[in-house]
């Protein structure tokens, strides 16, 4: 329920903050496209040793997201969901949705297992 309230007020509240005329400087592996984690996520299951640090790196980010969210929560947001269950996940959310980014693919896995049980 905390967490429906915090994305909640995240998407209530982001209009509203101005960042002058500059926009944000955005950065980390949440705002890549889900074809890029597709496209690392094919060459880890094909055994491409060039796509490890790239894959790890989007674990930890999500890692670090739902770390942050439990945090803030006070409940696991990942509900025991193994982080390596949670990336196969978002990889087929990226699948159907290659124009969205990794924040997506990671907050439609995070609603979805916070929904009604």
């Amino acid at each position: 329920m905390k967490l429906n309230f915090v994305i909640t007020l995240l998407l209530l509240f982001s209009p509203l903050i101005s960042f002058g005329d500059e926009p944000p400087h955005v950065s980390g592996y949440g705002v890549k496209s889900c074809l890029a984690f597709s496209q690392t996520a094919d060459g880890m299951e094909q055994g491409d040793g060039s796509a490890v640090t790239p894959y790890l790196r989007y674990r930890e980010w999500l890692a670090g997201l739902a770390t942050g969210l439990t945090l803030a929560t006070g409940k696991d947001v990942l509900h025991g969901l193994e982080f390596d269950q949670a990336m196969e996940r978002i990889a087929l959310f990226c699948e159907e949705h290659p124009s969205d980014d990794f924040f997506t693919g990671a907050m439609d896995l995070l609603k979805g297992l916070s929904g009604p049980k």
